[in-house]
């Protein structure tokens, strides 16, 4: 297990001409109309303006929330990071310039503020270079749980947490771009930028943490197998008391 390489500094948009590119290209992804609505966001939320601080937070928390997570592996540390970062942010605004997005500027500080809780409760561990292959990302997608079924729905959860134990137990900087590239769909560029890596290694982490992740569900897929295709409960009673139906009839 290892810890991650710092991204970025967030507070600062300018900390070398090689970052500084990187960003400019990412901001310019960005379309006119989106920058300036953005800017104009920003501006709100300078003045304290509750409208577009709550804008910016429902629209990062999600993201925020899975990096710290991806970092801590702990729910209610995550919270606490999401909550730090945009407290930091939030006074801080000064220091934004738009030469990356809002949310590629948050990242940076809610994964800075995770690397800072994790570094203090392990030992920093540099990771060796990993042969470089290439693996494009494909979005994880579960069944769609129809109402009214309590079994599927039961059965969902549980492949859910198979899943998400799965993901915990993949190495930090494995980790951390399956949580970027697959869970928030953020391309390899941007994980690259967010990250501070080059694209060439998140393909190669991607593709790893693919495989290990794969091996991971194996191991606990066993004991859910069994109960697939489930036939109990309601659905079960059902079938029962219309079959006894059917045959009174025909008595």
């Amino acid at each position: 297990m290892g810890t991650f390489s710092p991204p970025p500094h967030p507070m600062s948009e300018s900390n070398g001409n090689k970052q500084v590119t990187t960003m400019q290209r990412t901001a310019a992804g960005l379309s006119a109309g989106a920058r300036a609505s953005e800017a104009e966001l920003v501006d709100r939320a300078r003045g304290r303006d509750e409208a577009a601080l709550r804008e910016i937070m429902q629209a990062n928390n999600r993201r925020l929330y899975r990096l710290a997570r991806g970092i801590l592996r702990s729910d209610s540390e995550a919270e606490d990071v999401v909550q730090e970062t945009y407290v930091r942010a939030f006074t801080h605004l000064d220091g934004f310039r738009g030469e990356s997005g809002l949310s590629t500027w948050l990242s940076r500080i809610a994964i800075n503020e995770a690397l800072g809780r994790a570094r203090s409760r392990k030992p920093h561990v540099e990771l060796g270079a990993l042969p470089e292959e290439a693996l494009d990302a494909q979005i994880i997608k579960f069944p769609f749980s129809p109402q009214g079924d309590p079994e599927r729905t039961m059965a969902q959860r549980e492949i859910q947490r198979v899943v998400e134990r799965a993901i915990d137990e993949l190495p930090d900087v494995f980790r951390m771009v399956f949580v970027a590239r697959v869970m928030e769909g953020m391309n390899i560029e941007e994980t690259a930028d967010l990250l501070g890596v080059k694209p060439e290694t998140v393909k190669t982490r991607l593709h790893r943490a693919r495989t290990m992740l794969r091996e991971n569900v194996e191991k606990e897929i066993g004991p859910v197998v069994m109960d697939a295709f489930p036939f109990a409960g309601w659905r079960c009673e059902r079938l029962t008391v219309s079959v006894l139906k059917r045959l009174g009839s025909r008595g």
